[in-house]
């Protein structure tokens, strides 16, 4: 009976957890408290610092009168520490960090009623299961798009058709080995990009999701990154300083964001991107709320207005991601008119967006947990830096 009476116990724990925290959520927006602290992904945040054309933070805080204090980070991993410290409004979450987020009680349940252009959201976004749990929504979609495949043009006259280029030691078109001239992402939910490789390369593992993998494909998958460790150049987590290596010439393959190939068009360097035909892993990122968040009123301003056509348009432009508002493909004098088809729109379905890797998953019937990923991981990198 212990082990019944347990499930029982632990059920009305997160009944009484979600039923405490849906009696916190706000029934009104009032004035807003004059100051926000949100957790961002460089370049989701832009005040016209880096280009006064790219601004939705000013006009915001003139009409609210809510400052807005952004703190970048590179990883999902630390967006949940900084979360968990506990002093921050909200956080651009993707899926591999929102259902830790939820699972921890880190944030809270949002009150759609209170965000008068939640129907204008992209419908293949309202209800994902990243931010949504038995009905309940813990956020609010932002942005996505896909984890490409960059290149430096001047070496790749065609486009690599094949993530290969990034995990198997091989000769590039100039003739140089790839070794020490690729780049791997800094952060365990990277071994995901290696099990969407080995899907295609090693059919007979049997792979079906990169992000549920039993003990033997995971295996395979991380002695795959052990002999990548050998090619990898440099771990990135730091999107300037991939746009740096990338313009200085010291990488000439990897996975990347938009974000940093945008930057680098801008400058007329010898960058081009594709999706190989493995496809490839993506983000679908979230604004969620801090369970105790100090500034409530301001944080449910700021998720209305992060849903404006205008707003969603200049992002998409400036990250080169996709907006959760449809409304903002058309009309947008940076994005244009193509901008969302450019960016990947009609691509959703082929995106093996980011999620926490669990134990209990659907296509096998045990898989190894993100916990173990993390620690592996930092072994791979420990190890290539001994190399």
């Amino acid at each position: 009976m212990k082990p019944i009476l347990s499930v029982i116990a632990a059920s009305i724990l997160i009944l009484a957890f979600s039923n405490a925290a849906l009696a916190r959520m706000l029934t009104t927006v009032g004035e807003g408290e004059g100051e926000l602290d949100i957790i961002a992904w460089p370049g989701y945040i832009e005040r016209g610092e880096s280009d006064k054309t790219y601004d939705w933070v000013t006009g915001f805080e003139s009409e609210t009168g809510c400052k807005v204090n952004v703190q970048t980070a590179a990883t999902s991993d630390a967006m949940v520490t900084l979360m968990t410290q506990g002093r921050f409004d909200l956080v651009t979450a993707s899926g591999d960090a929102s259902l830790r987020l939820i699972a921890g009680k880190k944030v809270q349940p949002i009150n759609t009623g209170l965000i008068p252009s939640w129907d204008t959201i992209d419908e293949r976004l309202q209800n994902a299961p990243w931010h949504t749990v038995d009905g309940t929504h813990y956020g609010v979609p932002y942005q996505w798009g896909p984890n490409v495949l960059a290149y430096n043009t001047d070496i790749f006259k065609k486009a690599p058709t094949s993530w290969s280029v990034v995990f198997d030691e091989q000769t590039f078109p100039d003739g140089k080995s790839n070794k020490g001239r690729v780049q791997a992402y800094d952060g365990p939910i990277y071994i995901a990009d290696a099990a969407l490789y080995l899907m295609k390369a090693k059919p007979e593992l049997g792979i079906e999701n990169p992000y549920e993998l039993n003990a033997e494909q995971y295996a395979a998958v991380i002695d795959l990154l052990r002999a990548q460790s050998r090619l990898v150049g440099r771990y990135w987590h730091n999107a300037q300083v991939q746009v740096d290596d990338f313009r200085n010439k010291k990488v000439a393959a990897s996975s990347s964001w938009p974000f940093q190939v945008n930057l680098l068009t801008a400058e007329k360097k010898p960058i081009g991107t594709t999706i190989p035909s493995e496809g490839a892993t993506g983000w679908a990122d979230t604004t969620m709320m801090h369970a105790d968040a100090a500034h409530p009123n301001c944080a449910y301003l700021w998720l209305e207005h992060s849903l404006q056509p205008k707003v969603q348009g200049d992002l998409a432009s400036w990250f080169g991601s996709v907006p959760a508002v449809p409304a903002a493909c058309k009309g947008n004098a940076l994005l244009g008119d193509t901008g969302c088809a450019t960016n990947g729109f009609d691509n959703f379905d082929q995106i093996w967006f980011w999620r926490t890797p669990t134990a209990k998953c659907e296509q096998e019937d045990a898989c190894v947990p993100y916990s173990q990923w993390a620690r592996d991981y930092i072994g791979i990198i420990s190890q290539s830096h001994a190399n």
